[in-house]
């Protein structure tokens, strides 16, 4: 069956996010499930986020010819398939560790190869690739929100049920065949090994700077977040609306944002994100007030959407194999390492300095505004 490119795609980004709205979330339920104490679910846990980081990072980038991304895709789903099998296979931790390592080993490359595809057929066709990566974030929603429902009605069990139909789905969907097959090129000029990764970093590195920082940033607010608001009187489902508010907001901004920014550079787009990361994460330490949250919750769509689709216009300016290992690395260090990294020391500052931890976040966005690559990659 053939299937028209952009929705191929748009496809690709549904299944992966409503895959991943159902691991990220509700993964520790399912560990807590089966019997684990909260110290073990915690190993189990950075275990699988040290494996997503590498896989990105070391997997990705091996990809050096576009013309073989689909088919890289097809092995990546098909492998990571095979570990959500796995997980029924038995939950002891040892079990558990090899499966969740391989797991998230396999499924994290899936996001910068599928972006670098994007950006391969961007160079092919005209594409919005705003309005197609939206379907990721409606998928991430979905897939979230139906596990939940899902989880109250049954039991935790219908976690692993829900990911391992939704990796079945991003596999057959996968194996459809796009219209327009992504173009390769000759690799005969690229440079190869650890030459190409050091060109790579000094042509890129206030690129990668900016927007690990401007990611990073996001830390506090993924991790501690619902507990400074539940702490300031909030309830849970409250909580959850100002969560979906955002989401909501990404989703409008990925829609628009071939209308909204097309005079835009990325150089413009990394300003506008960093100014907005300022006032989001200063008006998280300064109020609690409704009103203000949901100000807040709306400046999603400019600390994180419009930083993605600024990074998304610098790489596709790139050239050659450089499109792939760029976008491997920015999915690897700027989409996990630093938040990762962040993580660890915000748990440090909101105990000890608890509202003041999003003060330190505004800080962090700070340096962004004169690290932008100098060189606008033009839209």
């Amino acid at each position: 069956m053939v299937l028209q490119s952009t929705r191929w795609l748009a496809l690709a980004y549904f299944t992966y996010f409503f895959s991943y709205g159902i691991f990220l979330p509700f993964w520790s339920v399912w560990l807590k499930g089966t019997g684990l104490n909260p110290e073990t679910i915690g190993i189990l846990l950075g275990a699988g986020l040290a494996a997503r980081f590498l896989g990105s990072l070391l997997i990705a980038p091996r990809v050096n010819d576009p013309s073989r991304l689909i088919n890289a895709l097809r092995v990546l789903a098909l492998i990571t398939l095979i570990f959500a099998l796995a997980f029924w296979a038995g939950t002891h931790v040892a079990w558990l560790m090899v499966i969740i390592i391989g797991f998230n080993l396999f499924f994290s490359p899936l996001v910068p190869l599928t972006d670098a595809l994007a950006n391969t057929w961007q160079k092919q066709f005209p594409m919005d690739y705003g309005r197609v990566r939206v379907w990721g974030s409606i998928a991430f929603v979905i897939g979230s929100a139906v596990t939940g429902k899902l989880v109250s009605e049954f039991d935790y069990r219908a976690i692993l049920a829900m990911l391992t139909l939704g990796v079945a789905s991003m596999l057959l969907g996968m194996l459809l065949r796009p219209a327009i097959m992504p173009a390769g090129e000759s690799r005969a000029q690229d440079a190869t090994g650890w030459q190409a990764w050091r060109e790579l970093m000094a042509k890129n590195w206030r690129f990668l700077a900016c927007v690990s920082l401007l990611q990073g940033a996001h830390a506090a607010y993924y991790g501690f977040s619902a507990i400074y608001w539940q702490e300031a009187g909030y309830s849970a489902s409250l909580v959850g609306y100002l969560w979906s508010l955002g989401v909501v907001a990404e989703v409008v901004v990925f829609t628009l944002s071939n209308r909204l920014f097309r005079r835009f550079s990325a150089r413009d787009l990394l300003l506008l994100s960093a100014v907005c990361g300022i006032v989001r994460w200063g008006l998280m330490g300064w109020t609690t007030e409704l009103a203000w949250l949901i100000v807040v919750q709306i400046l999603h769509c400019g600390t994180f959407t419009v930083c993605h689709l600024a990074a998304m216009r610098y790489i596709a300016a790139r050239k050659g194999s450089e499109v792939i290992r760029l976008q491997a690395v920015y999915s690897a260090v700027a989409m996990g390492g630093s938040i990762a990294l962040m993580t660890i020391f915000a748990g440090f500052l909101f105990q000890h300095l608890h509202q003041g931890l999003f003060w330190v976040m505004a800080l962090v966005a700070v340096p962004a505004l004169f690290l932008r690559p100098k060189i606008a990659a033009q839209p």
